[in-house]
C-alpha cells in the first residue's frame, strides 16, 4: 500500500515538474512565439491577398416525366395502329434518362462540348464560352507558347485542331470544374455545381449545360411522337386539297351543264365522280384528323419537363478569405506550432532521478 502511494507521488511530481518546465521554455523562449505570431498574421494576409478567389455556380433541377402508364391513350393507340399510324412511346420511357443515366449524360463530352462553344453575351460582347474558360484556366497562356497554337480562337465552324483543344478543356473540366450529383438517392433531384476563378464563366456555363440537356432531353422524349403527328399533318393538307380540287370540280360541271338532259346521261358523268371524289375525301380527311388530334395527344403526353429549383444567381459564392480573418488564423497556427515544438522537447526528454 505503501508502495502504490509512492509511485502515486512520483507520478504527480512528475507532471508538476514538466508543467513546470513547459512554462519556463514558453517564457524563455517568448521572442520566438511572437516572431512566430507576426509571420504567421502576415503569412495569413498573404495568402488571402494573393489567393484566386473560387466562385462556385450551383443549380438544382428535377426531371418530370409524363409517360408513366399509357392510361386511355393506349386505347386510342390500338385505334390508330389500324390506320397505320403509329403512336409510340405510350407506357414506354426512354432509358437513357434512367436512374444515374442522366449524370453521365450531363458529363458527356457531347453535351460539355456544346455549352462550351455556345455563344454568349459577357459584359455586353458575344463570346464563346470555350475562349473563356480556356483564359480562365490558364490554358490561353501555354497554348501562345507554342507556334501551332499561338493566338488560336475557338470558332464554331472550326474543326481539326479545335476538336483536340475542345478535347483537352473537357477532361480539364471533368477534373477540376464540374461536379454532377444526387444529394438525395431517394429523389430525382439533381444538383449541377461549376467552379471557376472567373465568376462569369460559371453562372453562364451551368445554365448553358442545362439548357443543353433540356432540349436534347425533350427532343428525343418526343422524337417519335412528333415525326408520326409532322405525317399526318401533310397527310391532311394533302386530302384536304384533293377534297376542295373536287368540290371545286363538281361545281364546275354543274355550271357547264346548269340544264342537263336526261336523254344524255353522259355529260353528268363528269359532275357525279367529282361527287364521289369528294365524298371520299371528306371520308379520309375526318379519320385523318381525328389521328391527328390521338397524335398531339400522345405528344404532349411525352412532353418530358425539367422543373429547375434554384438556379446560380450573381454574386456567386466564392472561397475568399477577409484579411483580418486569414491573419488571426495565420498568426494562431503558427504560434500553436511553435509552443507545440517546446512542448514536446519538454516532454520528450527523459526525467533525471
Amino acid at each position: 500500500m505503501d508502495q502504490e502511494q509512492a509511485n502515486h507521488q512520483i507520478t504527480l511530481n512528475e507532471l508538476t515538474t514538466r508543467v513546470g518546465e513547459i512554462a519556463f521554455q514558453l517564457r524563455k523562449n517568448y521572442k520566438i512565439l511572437i516572431l512566430a505570431f507576426v509571420i504567421g498574421c502576415l503569412a495569413g494576409v498573404s495568402y488571402a491577398l494573393l489567393k484566386d478567389k473560387e466562385y462556385k455556380a450551383e443549380l438544382s433541377f428535377v426531371l418530370a416525366d409524363n409517360s408513366g402508364g399509357g392510361g386511355g391513350l393506349s386505347a386510342y393507340a390500338g385505334i390508330a395502329s389500324q390506320f397505320g399510324i403509329d403512336l409510340g412511346g405510350v407506357g414506354e420511357s426512354n432509358g437513357l434518362f434512367k436512374g444515374d443515366n442522366i449524370l453521365e449524360f450531363i458529363r458527356s463530352r457531347r453535351i460539355i462540348s456544346q455549352a462550351l462553344l455556345n455563344e454568349v453575351i459577357i459584359d455586353g460582347k458575344s463570346e464563346l464560352l470555350a475562349n473563356r474558360y480556356a483564359k480562365a484556366a490558364g490554358f490561353k497562356q501555354d497554348w501562345n507558347k507554342e507556334a501551332e497554337t499561338k493566338n488560336f480562337i475557338f470558332n464554331k465552324d472550326q474543326h481539326g485542331l479545335q476538336d483536340s483543344l475542345i478535347q483537352v478543356l473537357y477532361l480539364h473540366i471533368l477534373k477540376k470544374t464540374l461536379i454532377v450529383s444526387k444529394p438525395d438517392k431517394k429523389l430525382n433531384i439533381i444538383k449541377v455545381t461549376t467552379r471557376s476563378t472567373d465568376e462569369l464563366f460559371a453562372k453562364k456555363f451551368t445554365d448553358e449545360l442545362i439548357n443543353n440537356v433540356m432540349t436534347f432531353y425533350v427532343d428525343t422524349k418526343t422524337k417519335k411522337e412528333q415525326e408520326n403527328l409532322d405525317i399526318l399533318t401533310h397527310q391532311v393538307d394533302s386530302v384536304r386539297r384533293k377534297l376542295y380540287e373536287a368540290l371545286g370540280g363538281a361545281a364546275e360541271a354543274n355550271d357547264n351543264n346548269p340544264n342537263p338532259n336526261q336523254a344524255r346521261q353522259k355529260l353528268q358523268v363528269l359532275s357525279q365522280r367529282k361527287r364521289v371524289d369528294a365524298q371520299v375525301n371528306g371520308k379520309i380527311l375526318e379519320e385523318l384528323v381525328k389521328n391527328q388530334e390521338l397524335a398531339r395527344i400522345s405528344l404532349r403526353k411525352e412532353m418530358p419537363i425539367i422543373q429547375i429549383i434554384d438556379a446560380p444567381l450573381l454574386p456567386l459564392q466564392n472561397n475568399s478569405i477577409g484579411p483580418i480573418k486569414a491573419g488571426i488564423l495565420g498568426a494562431l497556427v503558427f504560434s500553436f506550432l511553435v509552443a507545440a515544438f517546446f512542448m514536446l522537447k519538454v516532454l520528450l526528454k527523459p526525467m533525471s532521478n
